[in-house]
């Protein structure tokens, strides 16, 4: 069976919020994923991307729900992820991918529920990563709409070597499900952050996509 990465997420609306989700899943996660949304793309706003800050540890992606990413390239090359993801439908996407080529960090697009996987198709060269999109944009839950794996084997199909994140509603009964599917990152906000046992729910999501109960 193949295997999925569990990625906690963090979804901040302060500093104070940011500090305290990262401090939840920092001591148990070897990935996390970090939201920021810009108030324009998304209907809530984070924090300023020059204000974070992590420590070295566990790898981070960030995700950025921006309308116009490059505004923060130098903020990001800054951080120095270990990957950024800008969304499709954002402005200057080809833009932001020439600028951050060769400079070790890897890169990803995000699709929203109704984005076709055809749309990036001209990106597949310089990206590493898609994130197919299930969730509220800039809030923790959603739902997962297993349909979406439909586009989840179109991008495999279009580019073999692409590594797929998924972001929305995983829980233990789904995540089986998706990994099965082809996703190989779950992004999983709610489930563990809201749990009275942020560790135990990580664990047990490793446990149920590695075949266990």
């Amino acid at each position: 069976m193949p295997n999925g990465i569990v990625c906690p997420t963090v979804t901040p609306f302060s500093i104070s919020e940011y500090r305290q989700q990262l401090e939840v899943v920092q001591p148990f996660a070897n990935r996390i994923h970090l939201d920021f949304m810009d108030g324009i793309f998304t209907s809530s706003s984070s924090p300023a991307l020059s204000s974070i800050w992590w420590q070295p540890g566990p790898r981070i992606d960030l995700h950025l729900m921006y309308r116009r990413p490059m505004e923060s390239l130098e903020t990001v090359i800054h951080l120095q992820p270990h990957l950024v993801i800008i969304h499709a439908e954002a402005e200057g996407v080809a833009e932001f991918l020439r600028h951050t080529r060769g400079l070790g960090i890897k890169r990803g697009i995000a699709l929203l529920a109704d984005t076709p996987a055809a749309s990036i198709e001209s990106y597949l060269p310089d990206i590493d990563h898609v994130l197919v999109f299930s969730g509220n944009l800039g809030h923790f839950g959603g739902t997962v709409d297993l349909g979406l794996l439909d586009k989840v084997q179109v991008l495999k199909r279009m580019k073999p070597s692409l590594e797929i994140g998924w972001d929305g509603g995983i829980n233990d009964q789904n995540a089986k499900y998706l990994v099965e599917g082809g996703v190989d990152v779950l992004n999983v906000g709610g489930y563990i952050q809201k749990s009275s046992d942020p560790e135990g729910a990580y664990a047990k999501l490793i446990q149920v996509i590695d075949g266990g109960n």
